[in-house]
Order: C-alpha cells, then structure tokens, then sequence
C-alpha cells in the first residue's frame, strides 16, 4: 500500500489514450483524463476533465474551464502539500489526546484540497484570512509557515508561531499575509474585506481570500461586508467551505437555502467540487482574476470533514460512520491526486512512498520540537500588548513586567 493512511490504490490503467480512472477501490475518482505522449518523465502532462459541473449565479461568461491541463510537478506538489496537512492534523489528534495540547482544536481532514488547490493560484504577496479550523492553511507552500512552529503554538509553547499565545484557533504568518485563525464566527469576513480594500486603496494589485464555513454563513455581518465590497469592488474572493455540517447540524437543518454561492445576489457566485484539488485550483484562477479586474466574487466549495466539529464532537451522533467511510474511500483528495500520478504513470508506488515516509519524518521532528520548547515566561504576558512596550505600565505588575522573577501582583 502507498498511502496505508486512507486507503488501498486501484491498479494502474493504460496511459496511451483517453482513460477513465479505475474505480475500485477508488469509486469517486472516475476523471477522465489524456495523457501528452509527445512530453517525456517529468515534463509528462495530464489533461483532466471534471465531472462534477459547476453551479453559476450572475456569473458574466461560462464561468471556469471544466478541464485542466497539469504535470507530474504539479500533482507531486499537491500530493506532499496535502499529505502534510493531513499528517499534521492526525499528529494534533494524538497530542489533544495525549493532553499535549489543550483547550480547542478543530481539525481540517478531508478538506484539504480546498486550501491547497485555491492558494497555488495566489502568492505571499496576496492575503489570506479564515476561521479557526486554520493549522493547514498555515503550511501550504503560498504561507509556508514551519510547521515546528505550528505544532508549538498548538502546545501553546514560546516557539510558536504566535508565541505561544494564540494556539489552534489564532495562528498568524505577518511576512506572507496570513492574518488567522479568528474565534469568532464569521468575524474574518469583514475584516478580510477590509484588507482587500486596503489592497485596492494601495494600488498593489493584489487580492484577498476570506474563508468561512457553512456554519458562519447566516451570519449578518458576511451581507454587510459583501454590500460594501460590492459597491466599491474590492478585489476580494469569498470562500464558503461547505462541509456539510456546522458543529452537529446538517445544512440542509440549518439554513432555508443550502446554495451558499447564491447568498451574494448581487456578487457572482460559483459552487466547485471541493474534494477535487484540480477544480479547486482552477476555480481559483478565474476568480483571482475577476476579483482584480472586476471586484468581490463569492465560491462555495462543497467539501467534507471526516472529524467531528472539534475534539469535543465524535462526529458520529448525527451522521453515521457509513457516511464517514463512504467519502473517504471514495473522494478523498489525496487518495485521487494518487490515483491520477499512478494510472497515468507519472510516478511510481516507490517515489510517493518516499514522500510519504519523509512527510511523515518532518511531522513527527516537528512534534518533538514542540514537546521540548520552553512555556512562556511570566513576563511574556505582557509583551505584545502595545506598540512601544516601554510605555505599558500596570500598576502592581512592575517586577513582573521587568522580568526580574519576583511577583509583586496583588
């Protein structure tokens, strides 16, 4: 087995000509694809079509290309950037369960092909705002966050990447315009419209993306930031992650309309296959450039996750294990960009073994790491606070604040 962490790997099919994907086990990952002969090993390309068509609300043209044309570079960098966001969540489960991390944890199993599809079609120079289930938006290769320090902030030890201070839900990359993991439902939205405001004000030329969930999406605040995002095209790409569920509650309970891509009414709105990282990543082309050249565009990818809402929800008491294991087997994200490189013979079992095996190396050095950092001093409390720290004077706090170790808090 390549990939024993999910599932087994359909043989491999003849790359001559336009195939179908084996189904079994792989029963979801039934792509068509046509392999370019005339290119050689590692310049081999793929042309793949999606299956899955697109939903349009006012969208001006056709909308996104239903085929993709990629390389064996390409899915390899897809297939160890979300096999680090995997093994990097199942790392945090073990650690939550080992009470190595405390306090919340949502984790991103499942989705990942929504992240690392749509952020290959952005740069660090662009921004980047979500929700809380936020640990693996911080490795994808646009943030490139070391995930030493992610596993630290997540143990809420000094190396992490917000020192400590934030944990699982406020993860911060300031060089590469990452501004969190927020705690508040939808609160991101209008804050994220108003870096992408910025951005237009500025003239830079880039854009911004704001994730939310399904859950967040009846939230008041995501119409106002849309009316004025709308009225002043800002360049902004809003992102609705429909996994289906919001904490225990299904969609279809939660919401008098599940077609989240029509919320924006005025703003066009396109629904994707998000468990598909090719249609991600194609989506996310036409939307960048609407977003530049015409203003706020609003995606809904339909997704999944294969945890409970956090580590404090089974995930089993209101959808059933069969459902579970149905999409997993049959339309992970990882398990279909393995099964593309496999039947089209752009990589063998060995090399994504190989990646898989060193995946897994950096994910366990890096869980090391932050069981051997230092906690935040004491003093560390009030560091951050304000701009110039020199003028943060709390009475009863001084010796404290000064870092001389004694405590002269009343």
């Amino acid at each position: 087995h390549v990939y024993t962490m999910f599932a087994r790997v359909a043989s491999r099919t003849s790359c001559n000509k336009t195939v179908v994907v084996a189904r079994q086990p792989l029963r979801g990952f039934q792509s068509t694809a046509t392999l370019n002969n005339a290119a050689k090993k590692k310049t081999d390309t793929v042309t793949i079509k999606f299956e899955t068509p697109y939903s349009l609300h006012n969208v001006p043209d056709e909308g996104p290309a239903m085929e993709t044309t990629t390389s064996r570079e390409e899915l390899l960098g897809f297939f160890r950037e979300m096999t680090l966001m995997r093994r990097l969540e199942i790392a945090a489960d073990v650690a939550y369960k080992q009470k190595l991390i405390r306090g919340f944890l949502h984790l991103y199993n499942g989705q990942e092909a929504v992240a690392s599809g749509i952020e290959s079609e952005l740069t660090p120079k662009d921004h980047v705002i979500t929700a809380y289930r936020c640990h693996a938006h911080m490795v994808t290769r646009r943030c490139q966050t070391d995930i030493k320090t992610v596993l630290a902030e997540l143990s809420g030890k000094k190396t992490g990447c917000s020192a400590g201070k934030g944990g699982s839900m406020h993860m911060y990359n300031v060089p590469n315009n990452f501004y969190g993991g927020n705690g508040i439902v939808g609160a991101q939205v209008p804050i994220g419209t108003g870096i992408a405001w910025s951005q237009k004000l500025l003239k830079t030329g880039n854009v911004c993306v704001a994730y939310y969930g399904d859950g967040a999406a009846n939230q008041g605040q995501i119409f106002e930031a849309w009316n004025m995002a709308q009225i002043h095209k800002i360049p902004i790409i809003y992102v609705c992650e429909n996994n289906q569920y919001g904490m225990g509650t299904s969609v279809e309970r939660a919401s008098a309309t599940p077609d989240f891509y029509t919320r924006g009414q005025f703003i066009p709105g396109i629904r994707f296959n998000g468990m598909n990282v090719l249609q991600s990543r194609e989506v996310a082309k036409y939307a960048v450039q609407y977003a530049k050249n015409v203003g706020p565009i609003l995606l809904e990818a339909k997704t999944y996750r294969y945890k409970g809402h956090s580590m404090s929800d089974p995930g089993t008491t209101y959808r059933t294990r069969e459902e579970v294991d149905s999409v997993r087997n049959d339309r992970d994200p990882i398990l279909q960009v393995q099964s593309w490189l496999l039947n089209y013979n752009l990589a063998t079992e060995e090399e994504l073994s190989e990646i898989n095996k060193e995946v897994k190396a950096q994910v366990d050095e890096a869980v090391e790491f932050a069981k051997n950092s230092a906690w935040p001093a004491p003093e560390d409390l009030f560091t951050g606070v304000v701009v110039d720290q020199s003028k943060l004077v709390i009475k009863g706090t001084e010796g404290l604040h000064n870092g001389d170790g004694k405590n002269y808090a009343l």
